[in-house]
């Protein structure tokens, strides 16, 4: 069997440059790189009703959003099946199944359900379905026999859990039905977790500190210029700090050795820029500036892309629709192989059936 992928977003909001350097990029890169069978990106909607089940239409609405911003940014259907997840019941199915082989309080000690609950101030009151995420996911990974799940550091103790249950079960019925995941980390740190532009660790639609794939270019010009940078760089002259400043993380993560020549800048690459700004004699403004351009490089695209998506959305629900239903059956040969696993095929088992009327028989 060859290597396959599993990966995907809750359909939550419109997805942001944090999304697109911390997994969107990497996954067409992925993609086009003829290392993977099959690759499967799921629009995670029934884990993103565990916590919003009281409006369903933002989750209804929003999936299209991210369909548009996977194909946008150049996932390709001939090569990746992109799924919506609650139109497999499979999965369901199987959580339902592996729920009997985790404990409560291992599920407690879970590091990613307890920061998420607190993050989420649930305390007491956590819905069971969230509760249960860790095993959901199992059953997203193993139905279609992932053998690769790229995640970050803070998604491992997630992954570690999946795991588990895989070992369970296969060494509990004695078949390796199951297929062991294997953890696809970033390779570049500063990715896997772009802050925010106001400088705070996350970047959240909640927290209005985003800049969306889908952001016009006058819209990206006005979140860059009121980005968060070095606090005590008041004046150009003054030496600026690099850590906690917020334009030049993003420039980490975005900046190319071309992006100099092409944009005029002084500066032969971006080291040069940071020790010209720490020894100070550059401001804020210019490197700001440098940025929006920057942005504008890689985002463009993206938007032109989408623009032209967005006027043919029978396509992009074809695409959706077919990439489901190739899941589907995935996900279907894989219950198949559990329940006769578990036994609990119980039409399809003829020793059964014969072991059934020969008890009455005699």
């Amino acid at each position: 069997m060859g290597k396959i992928i599993l990966t995907g977003d809750r359909p939550t909001g419109r997805l942001h440059i944090g999304h697109y350097v911390g997994s969107l990029r990497r996954r067409v890169e992925l993609q086009n790189s003829g290392e993977y069978e099959k690759i499967f990106i799921m629009i995670a909607d029934a884990q993103a009703l565990t916590d919003n089940v009281d409006n369903p239409e933002k989750i209804r609405q929003n999936i299209i959003e991210v369909a548009l911003d996977y194909l946008s940014c150049g996932l390709d259907p001939e090569k990746t099946n992109i799924l919506i997840q609650s139109e497999i019941s499979e999965l369901t199915e199987l959580t339902f199944y592996y729920m009997n082989m985790v404990t409560v309080s291992r599920l407690q000690r879970n590091p990613t359900v307890k920061s998420e609950i607190q993050m989420r101030n649930f305390e007491a009151s956590i819905p069971v379905g969230f509760f249960c995420y860790p095993i959901s996911q199992t059953a997203d990974i193993t139905a279609f026999k992932a053998t690769t799940v790229p995640v970050g550091e803070d998604q491992l103790p997630m992954l570690e859990q999946a795991q588990e249950i895989v070992h369970k079960f296969n060494a509990t019925y004695k078949e390796d039905v199951l297929v062991r995941p294997e953890a696809l980390l970033p390779d570049n740190e500063v990715c896997s977790r772009l802050p925010g532009t106001d400088g705070k660790a996350k970047m959240s639609k909640s927290l209005g500190n985003c800049i969306y794939l889908s952001d016009p270019a006058d819209v990206v010009k006005k979140k860059v210029m009121g980005m968060f940078t070095d606090p005590n760089h008041l004046r150009v002259e003054d030496p600026g700090s690099l850590e906690g400043n917020t334009v030049f993380t993003y420039l980490d993560a975005f900046c190319k050795p071309e992006h100099f020549e092409k944009f005029g800048d002084e500066h032969a690459n971006l080291d040069e820029m940071k020790e010209h700004y720490q020894r100070g004699g550059l401001g804020d403004v210019k490197v700001k500036k440098f940025l929006i351009n920057v942005l504008e490089d890689e985002l463009a695209p993206i938007r032109e892309r989408r623009a032209e998506l967005q006027k043919d959305i029978p396509y992009v629900v074809d695409v959706l629709r077919k990439g489901t239903e190739v899941a589907r059956e995935e996900a279907a040969k894989t219950l198949s192989e559990v329940k006769n696993a578990m036994r609990i095929n119980y039409f399809e088992d003829e020793a059964l059936l014969k072991s059934w009327q020969d008890k009455f028989e005699g």
